[in-house]
This record gives C-alpha cells, structure tokens and sequence, in this order.
C-alpha cells in the first residue's frame, strides 16, 4: 500500500463521526498493510512521527514543493526518509533538513502533501491518536485491547507494539512488561471540587499531599539511578539529590513515582516556577543544587527487588513503599473514610503550603499513562490544565504581544490529544515576562492567522483558575468559564494530559449546572 492510500483512509477517519467506525477503518487499512508496513502506519497515523525531532516546524512546511501527479511514495519509505531528516545533526544541519525535506515533499501529490504536513506538525484530525491507533491495532491482529494499551503502558513505542501484535499476536504483547530503567507513562489524577466529593467517589481512601513540584519517575538497579519526568524526559543528571535519596534505600532494584520540589529554609515551597527552572536547567547541577536545593518525596511504588507491583492494589503498593523508604521521603498520607478527619487533613496541607490533597481508591491498580477513577486530586480554588488554540494580539501596552488566550479541554477520556473543545478565552494574570514568553511560543507553533488572531498547534499547556461555570450557547460543550485567569504554563505536561471536557461537566454538575 503507499502513501497515497493510508491519506485517503486518514481522511476517512477525520470525517467519521463515531469511535468504532474510525476505528474499522483504521484496522482495515492495517490489515491490508501487515506487519511491516501496518508499523510504519502507526508511527504516522499516531503522531509518533512527530517525536522523531525532525526539526521540522510550520514554517518550514510553507512554502512546499509542486506536488507530483503520480502517486509513488510507500508508507515504510516515508518512515525511514523521516528517520533520516531525524539523524542529521552538526553544522548546516538545518538547511540540509529542509533540503532533504523538500525531495520528499517534491514526490508526494497534492494529497499526500497535506497528510505529511498534518504529520509533522501534529495536526492529524482523526480523534485522540494514540488510543484510536491502539484500538485499531488490536482489532486488526484480532487481540484483546486490554493487551495493547498494556504493552504501549511498558513499551512506551506505537510502532513496536503494532509490529508485535501484527506479527506475534497475544503471546507478541505478553511480553512487553516493566523493565527497570525503561520509564512508564504515569497514573494521572482526575478532579473533584472537594474532598466530600472525592471521598464518594472511592469510599475510604488514603488521603496524602499534593505536591507543587515535578514528577519524577526512579529507577533504580544496584548502583546505577535514572530519573524521568512525566513526559519521560531522563533528567539524571540534573537532580543530584534525587539519585542520592535512590542509592540511600535499602533495595536493589526498584521503581518509584513522587514529586521533586524546592522547597525554603521553613520548609515551605518555593515558587513552582523555581522547581521547574531548577529540572529543566542543563547548567551546573552542584552549583545549581546550592541555589535551590531540592527534596524528593515517593508516593509509590511499582517494583521492588524483582518483584512487579503495578498491578497490585493501592494498599499493597504502599505497604512495600512503607519497608522501603523512610519517613522522611514519603508523601505525608492518611487513611480514613471519615469526612470530618480528610477535611482536617486538607486544611493542615494547605496550611503548609501545598497545593491540595490527592484521595486515593485503596483497591486501585496503577493505571498508568492514563487518568484513573482511583486518584482524585482536590484543589482549594477551581484550576484546570487547559491548552492554547489560539491568542489574539493585544492592544494598549500589550501592543505587539499575543495576549488573548483561547483555551480547550481534550474532547476524549481517552490518552492521546484528541480534538480540542473550547472553553473560554483570557487575558488576565499574565506579567510583562509571561506575555513576551508567550508570544514567542505561540509564534513558534503558528498554523494559520487572520488580522486579529493567531491559531496554534496545540501543544502548550497552561494551568487556568477560575471562579465557576456558565451555560453558554457559544461554546461547543455549553459551558464557559467564569472570570479566567492565568495562573502558570506548565511546561512539565503534555498536551494529552490536559484535562477533559467530561472533568469540566462533572465541575458544573456539583455547582448544579
């Protein structure tokens, strides 16, 4: 099959309207293409090609090459051509990857121009990627679903987990499983407007702190320690402190998932931004350390000593992270179905400073890469992570700079960017620094413009409080948000862990919406 027809069934999906019939689709046309090329499929069709670090953004892709009248290109050709662009590094790099770029895109037609574009950029309109793309894989090798979202949770990979199933079948799947030094996607949280609420939801739960601070995911074999990020960024180097809590436990191996954060001489948190300077800075660590030293605290554990707890319920994992690691670098938790007692608990989180408590189901396997039922996070003020569609230029002072954001909630419960459902706009809470930031991230992930807005990839996640919900005809979901305001971008998540349309009615159903 070549390039021409997996755009054709691209746009097919993009136009249906019903999950399972984007799904046929997209399993029919793997099928076709069996192991090899069905691979090389999903690496385009689920927007792993734009991990690949091509280099390649909007602008590049402007001005392209006439479009060839015949169709000539295949779909593995197209992947290891991308591969290629990918590993060009060293000086001139980025002109020879434009040239590069522009012989494949000189030997695509018209239609399969617009389908690599929409690759590269991530603006691929089928529904949530990864997921529609894993169902459509399961179904095609006629496996259980359970069994691919399984392995894409260990493997991490699209396209290895495709060849596996589309080759291998169950047993193939059966042998993703957690390896010590290959991160996880993380367990997210979804919302709830107070602890009474959340506490319904799971019934007695463990109640613990909700960090302001950055993920990070341990691994640990003997002597050697990587830490990564939720996005699975390997920043070892960067926390000397994290790897030095790691090697001071008494295990061999082992898994852990807690929060890095700075915190001051009172033991109060630093700013988040402090934190998330501190992780992302490739600088002098020790001297960096001096400045703003951080702590680290574990709330879970996920393999000990050769021992796989993933699927282990919440009570046990605990238990084992209890044994093996020390008070003090635990996330302080209780564990009550006593209202009265979770809400004394809120209020004394809060009174140290952190940012809300986290309830969690005691019976709850570790859902990882994917916003489990079983860990609720409550806030003491209504914020969501929403992403940027779009921003309109300001005007006054703020001439010059993009200012008005359009905000979005991912349509889908499901992993993956989804399509975009807007919610509301803002200008407010946004400093000098923060608005010249903006605007050269926006600019920089620029897709269309008119004379007063610019619409972007969506990619930038920005925390957003608020003060309630409205009805509102003029937006998708009918609800707006009332009196928006920016409170920080969080560079630290992805697109597809924004928060859902479905988070946002649960909002408005407990304010009787």
């Amino acid at each position: 099959m070549g390039l021409r027809r997996l755009a054709e069934v691209s746009g097919a999906v993009a136009a249906e309207g019903g999950r399972r019939a984007k799904v046929a689709l997209l399993a029919e046309c793997l099928r076709e293409l069996g192991p090899e090329e069905g691979a090389a499929a999903v690496v385009l069709l689920s927007g792993e090609a734009q991990r690949l670090r091509t280099g390649v953004g909007w602008a590049s892709l402007r001005d392209l090459p006439t479009p060839a009248d015949e169709a000539s290109l295949g779909v593995r050709e197209v992947e290891r051509e991308l591969e290629r662009i990918a590993g060009v590094h060293g000086a001139g790099a980025q002109a020879e990857r434009r040239r590069m770029l522009a012989g494949l895109f000189g030997r695509a037609t018209a239609v399969e121009q617009g389908f690599l574009r929409a690759v590269l950029v991530g603006d691929l309109r089928q529904g949530a990627l990864d997921a529609l793309v894993g169902d459509a894989v399961a179904q095609a090798a006629g496996v259980p679903v359970a069994a691919v979202r399984r392995a894409l949770m260990f493997r991490g990979s699209a396209r290895a987990v495709a060849e596996a199933a589309l080759s291998g079948g169950a047993p193939a799947l059966a042998a993703f499983r957690l390896e010590v030094g290959r991160p996880v996607r993380p367990m997210l949280a979804a919302s709830a407007p107070d602890v009474a609420s959340a506490l319904e939801r799971t019934g007695p739960a463990a109640v613990e702190w909700k960090l302001d601070g950055i993920r990070v995911q341990v691994h640990r074999a003997g002597g050697e320690v990587a830490v990564f990020t939720r996005s699975l960024d390997d920043i070892t180097a960067r926390v000397p402190e994290v790897v030095e809590a790691a090697l001071a436990l008494p295990v061999e191996t082992a898994v852990l998932d807690g929060e890095a954060i700075a915190l001051g001489r009172d033991g109060r948190p630093r700013p988040f931004q402090e934190t998330a300077a501190r992780t992302a800075s490739r600088q002098d660590p020790e001297r960096l350390r001096a400045e703003v030293p951080l702590s680290v605290y574990f709330f879970d554990l996920l393999h000990r000593d050769g021992e796989e707890l993933v699927d282990r319920p919440g009570r046990e994992r605990w238990a084992a992270l209890a044994e093996a690691v020390p008070d003090g670098l635990r996330v302080a938790r209780i564990e009550t179905g006593d209202l009265d007692e979770a809400l004394a608990f809120f209020r004394g989180t809060l009174a140290l400073g952190h940012e809300g408590v986290l309830v969690k189901d005691p019976a709850a396997g570790y859902a990882a890469g994917r916003r489990g039922a079983g860990w609720i996070k409550v806030k003491p003020r209504h914020t969501l992570d929403l992403v940027v569609l779009a921003a309109e230029w300001g005007s006054g002072r703020r001439r010059g700079f993009l200012s008005n954001l359009h905000l979005g909630a991912r349509a889908s419960e499901e992993p993956g960017p989804g399509e975009w459902v807007m919610l509301g706009k803002t200008f407010k809470g946004l400093t000098d620094e923060t608005l010249a930031w903006q605007t050269a991230e926006l600019l920089a992930r620029e897709t269309e413009r008119d004379e007063w807005t610019v619409r972007v990839r969506p990619e930038l996640v920005v925390e957003i409080a608020f003060d309630g919900l409205q009805r509102s005809p003029r937006y998708p979901a009918g609800l707006a948000l009332r009196f928006a305001r920016v409170v920080r971008y969080r560079p630290d998540k992805r697109a597809d862990e924004a928060d859902t349309v479905a988070t946002v009615r649960e909002l408005a159903a407990a304010e009787g919406l």
